[in-house]
């Protein structure tokens, strides 16, 4: 089922294009969107991070270190709209929503699907700062019935 992009998912979606281009980039990755889900600081998924502590600044130190290190090893070919891992990420987002009967894809969700692609760079910044699907999960579903936070 298609499930439509909340307004806010939509504003993080276009500040993560923003942070790529900080970064001088020319694709968006998981980190952009996982950098603009802090930064954007509203919506479920910037409150379950800001509850653990993790700060914008500190998100981006973990980015900025596996970015650099992984630089060391890859080479980008190419204009793309977003990394394999970006794409996945959007997938399993709106597969996250459905699962949870959402009416549309959150912040989230997009949190939630980040923690699931092993490997990408959000995965891994999430990885080291201590934050894992399980307890993620937990929180989105205790917090579900604030429909303020959701919208």
């Amino acid at each position: 089922m298609y499930r439509k992009f909340s307004e806010r998912v939509e504003k993080v979606v276009k500040l993560a294009s923003k942070i790529a281009r900080e970064y001088e980039l020319e694709y968006v990755g998981t980190e952009h969107i996982l950098l603009a889900i802090r930064r954007d600081g509203t919506g479920l998924g910037a409150k379950v991070l800001a509850d653990r502590g993790i700060s914008e600044e500190q998100l981006k130190a973990e980015v900025d270190k596996l970015v650099k290190k992984s630089m060391e090893d890859t080479w980008v070919f190419g204009r793309l709209p977003g990394t394999p891992h970006f794409r996945n990420v959007v997938a399993a987002a709106l597969e996250q929503a459905e699962k949870m009967e959402a009416d549309m894809l959150r912040t989230e969700h997009l949190l939630l699907a980040l923690l699931k692609e092993h490997g990408s760079v959000a995965y891994e910044a999430l990885r080291n700062l201590k934050c894992d699907y399980d307890s993620v999960l937990a929180a989105v579903t205790e917090a579900s019935g604030d429909d303020e936070t959701l919208a």
